[in-house]
């Protein structure tokens, strides 16, 4: 008889365990595909609907997002979507801008090395964690 309290809280604790998400398994996860496809095309307005209608904070999830292999924010500077990578750089917070993504390099560093230094999206990462630096972390 005690089993199954124990199975029943087993079954829910492992329900609650994320997997990240990939664009390329848009068919088990359309948020995804639609955020990505937002960035893409630089549709911030668009992007910032999707994300309330579905009640997530990009902070939340921005770790578990690939688009075809790339971040959020590298996937913005590829795509050249300047509003939309704005968006996505002022909503993450200093820790999430400050770790080293997938190749060791956080995403000043490789936008840097990259040719993106005069980017609006730089811009707004180098503000983001400069506030940081001046006590202002969010």
């Amino acid at each position: 008889m005690r089993l199954m309290p124990v199975a029943l809280a087993a079954l829910i604790g492992f329900s609650y365990v994320s997997v990240p998400a990939t664009a390329e398994a848009a068919e088990a996860d359309p948020l995804v595909a639609s955020i990505c496809d937002y960035v893409k095309a630089n549709d911030k307005n668009r992007l910032r609907k999707k994300l309330k209608e579905s009640r997530v904070k990009l902070r939340q999830i921005y770790s578990g997002i690939s688009c075809d292999g790339q971040s959020l924010l590298r996937t913005a500077y590829g795509a050249n979507a300047n509003d939309a990578g704005e968006f996505v750089a002022k909503r993450l917070s200093v820790t999430e801008l400050s770790v080293p993504e997938a190749d060791g390099m956080t995403i000043q560093a490789w936008a840097e090395g990259n040719g993106h230094g005069a980017s609006p999206i730089t811009a707004a990462i180098k503000e983001r964690l400069g506030a940081a630096a001046g006590g202002e972390e969010e």
